[in-house]
């Protein structure tokens, strides 16, 4: 911005001088005398003083002195959303650490201790309250907490919003409407992981779509990373297990049902290797054990769905199996970032057997729920304030259960419905006589399905890749690499490929020919940029569109691409 000195620049736009001194205050509360923010938190912090804000910074990079410095210069409590009780408990320990006023609230807490952090939010004696999406989603809850007028949201793991896999915590959906009935605060989302789709998805859903975007190079360079192609399931398992067996020291095999936890574990414990499973269907006291035994390294091996993470900050993890295929980018290097949190070389491996995409793929297909038939859901459920059951609906509206069941989403978040037990819905907050609500949610879930689409794309090309392993995964994430990584199963292999066209030839493009990073423009997609060119294909982000994946023959003949 012309004009600003440049120590005024912040990510967001300009900060005054009053302002960066009052952050440097609060950092001192916080951090201590003499101490300064890191990599990422001091732009993080900028960001949301002056906007909603999304900050994709590293693991342990302190995302709570983020929102704690944030929440003492806006000068009001803050609201942190957190998904595990295990997280809470260690959050208000560092908060209180600092000198910072902080309560928890949860379901474990008894209803006078409950009634207590409400009634200490609402009175102004706290300055930070630590909860989850599941207590944001109660009316009795928010009207609580909107006494204390709270200045700040912070919503961490902010990529559950987007991640509506077998463990999804849907409540997260409720996040924008619980914004809107605490006075709108503003909005602070943190997470370690997001590719650009993902980031579109998480601002949208969250109904700031305009956010600023604070982002951290996502690469973990002292993770080598390998992928093996598998083809036959019981050879998949055998294999797994011998290289798993092989592997020294503490680590975590992931796989996506819960059933293959079970599997696996027993076929690991057959060849002599202690291992646990978990998943999100376990008891939480039998969870509990599990993580608290690996935690204190009485248990080396974990298998686990995509359950087992949050709160794992265990540094001398020294591997993350992937057993099964994972369903997006964002979720594998969420995943493979448990490992090697100390800094020292760590291993990621992949089992990758094309078949596991094909559930995916089945979910990115088949007919959505368009306005129309949205709207006859609505109507439908005005005329049943006490609420109706889900599946009532999709006839007269003529769609599939699986369709309604995927808009159903859509319209959480817009406030359009809220969820009652047993598969029910009845009018949200948001829903009124004519409001448009279900043009806006058809077109989300039209948008969701483009993005799955990329996702189970994305997961392809990392898994297939003929060059660098990592610079196909830093690209799908959004971040341009040059030079082969020298650590992953292709450099070792001497098959970098080619950073001109990505594809692991040794042929430079043809003139013309677009390359990762070019910002190019599609008749019918509009603007986009190239993220991977393969030899007969080209992978293009469209701003409003998710990934596409064009023939370059095609796109060569037509010229289909123009630079932007």
């Amino acid at each position: 911005m012309t004009g600003v000195p440049e120590d005024l620049l912040g990510p967001c736009g300009p900060v005054d001088r009053s302002t960066l001194d009052a952050v440097d205050a609060a950092v001192a509360r916080v951090l201590g005398e003499g101490v300064a923010l890191g990599d990422g938190q001091r732009e993080a912090v900028l960001g949301a003083l002056v906007d909603d804000c999304l900050a994709v910074l590293p693991p342990a990079a302190g995302k709570t002195a983020v929102y704690a410095v944030t929440g003492l210069v806006l000068g009001g409590p803050t609201i942190v959303v957190s998904p595990t009780l295990s997280l809470h408990r260690d959050q208000v320990a560092h908060l209180g650490d600092a000198g910072v006023r902080a309560a928890v609230l949860n379901s474990g807490l008894s209803a006078r201790d409950r009634s207590a952090a409400l009634d200490g939010f609402g009175a102004g004696e706290v300055d930070v309250l630590v909860t989850s999406p599941e207590q944001l989603a109660r009316t009795d809850v928010l009207e609580a907490l909107a006494v204390g007028a709270p200045t700040l949201l912070a919503v961490d793991e902010v990529h559950c919003v987007c991640d509506w896999g077998p463990d999804f915590r849907p409540d997260y959906l409720t996040l924008a409407v619980a914004r809107r009935r605490l006075g709108h605060p503003r909005l602070l989302g943190l997470t370690a992981t997001a590719s650009v789709p993902a980031r579109q998805e998480i601002l949208e859903l969250l109904g700031v779509p305009d956010a600023c975007v604070v982002v951290r190079d996502p690469d973990r360079p002292h993770i080598h990373l390998t992928a093996h192609l598998v083809h036959d399931e019981q050879a998949k398992w055998d294999r797994l297990v011998r290289e798993v067996a092989a592997l020294e020291g503490t680590g975590i095999v992931y796989v996506t049902t819960r059933a293959h936890t079970t599997l696996v574990r027993d076929r690991l414990r057959g060849s002599g290797v202690a291992a646990e499973a978990y998943h999100g269907g376990m008891k939480g006291p039998e969870r509990a054990r599990v993580q608290d035994a690996f935690m204190a390294g009485d248990v080396p091996v974990v298998v686990a769905t995509s359950a087992f993470g949050m709160g794992i900050d265990k540094p001398d993890v020294r591997w993350v199996v992937h057993g099964d295929t994972p369903t997006s980018i964002d979720a594998y290097h969420q995943e493979i970032g448990r490992a090697g949190r100390d800094g020292r070389t760590a291993t990621a491996v992949l089992f990758h057997r094309p078949q596991d995409l094909v559930r995916p793929r089945l979910f990115a297909s088949g007919r959505d729920a368009g306005e129309k038939a949205l709207e006859t859901v609505l109507a439908a459920v005005r005329r049943n304030p006490e609420g109706v059951e889900e599946g009532e609906l999709a006839a007269p509206a003529g769609l599939s259960k699986a369709a309604l069941s995927r808009a159903v989403p859509a319209l959480v978040a817009l406030g359009a419905v809220r969820r009652l037990s047993g598969r029910r819905i009845a009018p949200g907050d948001a829903l009124g006589a004519d409001d448009g609500l279900a043009g806006t949610a058809a077109g989300l879930v039209r948008r969701r399905r483009e993005r799955e689409q990329s996702k189970v794309e994305l997961v392809r090309r990392y898994a297939e890749a003929t060059g660098c392993r990592r610079r196909t995964l830093l690209e799908a994430l959004g971040e341009t690499r040059d030079e082969p990584c020298g650590h992953c199963d292709q450099c070792d292999a001497g098959r970098p490929g080619d950073p001109g066209d990505r594809t692991g030839l040794h042929d430079a493009p043809a003139d013309g020919d677009p390359v990762p990073g070019e910002a190019v423009r599609h008749q019918e997609w509009g603007r986009g940029t190239v993220t991977t060119v393969a030899e007969d294909s080209v992978v293009v982000l469209f701003d409003g569109g998710g990934y596409r994946t064009l023939s370059l023959p095609v796109v060569r003949e037509k010229h289909l691409l123009e630079p932007a």
